[in-house]
């Protein structure tokens, strides 16, 4: 039985490891931190237990999936709740609007907002159903090793019903002219690393996902999927070490001969790097066997880093929702000091997720749970004086949009910014979500699972193939997995016939 490392207990290293188990392989996960779960990580303080991360649960046909391929339901591990409305947009005091979970809701709101446009969305909406089904149930399983593999009939035929040439921004204007439809449709691209000027209209995909597929909670929280997903890997014998920093890997020829943990030498047949792709090339992996260089990476274009504040409130906040954003300022200049001018934003808009709202279980009684997020360009100077001016800045907003005094009440508080995310996770630049979803930063233009210098290491997460995000972060444990065992395979294949010879 061949042994692997799997760096990296995130969403995509734990769907690797289980994976590789299932195979019959001999896998260890080692985690620098002292729990599973990457960004889905939790804590708990005072009474409150946060998430850490990612806090929307969409696609969920993309876990029942992943379960199902170990004989598994998700129910076997979390139980989930769609939420209705799927989320609340404010746009000033006393001016918001409840985005409904149905399709007949929508097209209610639709038509209020532009007479006439239920129809445009119902099109909308099954170009949308076109492009997942091609995009998630296809294109993103594929592991961006050479153009050929989107030389597929299927794929050609559909090409331009994908709208792969056309930004987002020109597609949604295309069906509807309602500025707060538009704001809507643009939301979900927001995290993908581009303004919708530039993002390509294949990502109405994500509006089908939003609006069609719905919006989820599993009770508990987002890191209970954390604890299934380590629960499955354990019943298919997966082994963690918490606490296990990867320092570096020794070589022999083109291997790794060594993977270095806390300062003490181990042997592995194969290395599955989840852990950040910039860190282990660029620090952990010796120069010599580097794929890219550093100016490779300086030229990446990166999706968002984010300032959070966990908070805790002693008392129930009226007019929130699960999930509630704020446009109350202009995005396109927040965008554009994102991805075009990176500093630190001017009047930002920002997130809020109360799962208190939901879940009682995660706040004490009369208490809120809150996670505020702002997102901003990776790569940013982050100081305790600019979290403390945004945190000032964002609270006077949602008290004044509110219309209550929130900060008077405030029992806990925790900032999280780009210093956390590179202490945590070695975060190229401090970044929350990864790479971002550009055309020349699409399958096989994105960095590769493959090292052609090192034959035994492969990579996985949120910096290769398929992106950034919980479910393609998912998708991505399955691909290398498949990659590897091929590739092993191969090899056996070639051992057995040098032996017969």
């Amino acid at each position: 039985m061949k042994n692997i490392a799997v760096i990296g207990a995130g969403f995509a290293g734990l769907a690797a490891a289980s994976s590789l188990a299932k195979e019959g392989y001999d896998v260890t996960v080692l985690e620098k931190n002292n729990s599973a779960g990457g960004r889905a990580r939790k804590f708990q303080a005072d009474g409150f237990t946060f998430d850490m991360g990612p806090s929307w649960y969409w696609m969920p046909d993309v876990f029942e999936k992943f379960f199902a391929r170990f004989g598994k339901d998700v129910s076997d591990y979390y139980q989930l709740e769609r939420l209705s409305p799927s989320y609340r947009i404010y746009y000033g005091a006393k001016d918001s609007m409840d985005l409904p979970a149905s399709v007949e809701g929508l097209c209610k709101l639709f038509d209020e907002l532009e007479p006439g446009s239920s129809k445009n969305l119902l099109r909308f909406l099954e170009e949308g159903k076109y492009k997942y089904d091609i995009g998630i149930n296809d294109l993103v399983y594929k592991p961006g090793l050479s153009i050929s593999e989107l030389i597929d009939r299927k794929l050609l035929a559909g090409v331009f019903k994908m709208h792969v040439f056309q930004s987002i921004s020109q597609y949604v204007r295309k069906f509807f002219k309602q500025p707060r439809i538009i704001q809507l449709l643009e939301f979900p691209v927001l995290f993908l690393g581009a303004t919708a000027q530039k993002t390509p209209a294949l990502y109405s995909l994500m509006n089908y996902a939003d609006m069609a597929l719905g919006t989820w909670y599993p009770k508990g929280g987002m890191h209970k999927i954390v604890d299934g997903l380590t629960k499955l890997a354990i019943e298919q014998g997966v082994k963690f070490e918490f606490n296990s920093e990867v320092n570096r890997f020794t070589m022999e020829g083109n291997s790794i001969k060594e993977v270095i943990v806390n300062e003490k030498p181990r042997t592995f047949d194969y290395v599955v790097a989840s852990a950040d792709y910039h860190h282990i090339e660029q620090t952990v992996l010796p120069e010599s066997h580097r794929r890219y260089t550093e100016s490779y990476w300086q030229k990446r274009s990166m999706a968002p880093s984010s300032l959070i504040f966990y908070l805790g409130i002693n008392k129930k906040i009226v007019g929130l929702l699960h999930h509630t954003l704020f446009f109350d300022e202009d995005f396109s200049v927040h965008a554009k000091e994102i991805y075009e001018d990176p500093k630190w934003p001017t009047a930002p808009q920002f997130y809020v997720s109360c799962p208190s709202q939901t879940d009682p279980t995660v706040a004490p009684a009369g208490h809120e749970n809150i996670f505020i997020l702002i997102p901003v360009a990776p790569g940013l100077t982050d100081e305790d004086s600019i979290r403390e001016k945004y945190y000032d800045l964002v609270m006077a907003r949602f008290e004044k949009i509110m219309g209550q005094s929130i900060r008077g009440h405030v029992v806990f508080k925790r900032s999280y910014a780009h210093k956390d995310f590179i202490a945590d996770y070695n975060a190229f630049k401090g970044n929350a979500y990864g790479l971002a979803n550009t055309i020349l930063q699409t399958a096989n233009l994105k960095p590769s699972i493959l090292n052609k210098k090192v034959k035994n290491l492969f990579y996985t997460g949120q910096l290769t193939v398929p992106g950034p995000g919980v479910p393609p972060s998912l998708i991505s444990g399955l691909v290398v997995a498949k990659e590897l065992v091929k590739q092993d395979k191969h090899i056996n294949k070639q051992q057995i016939l040098i032996r017969k010879t």
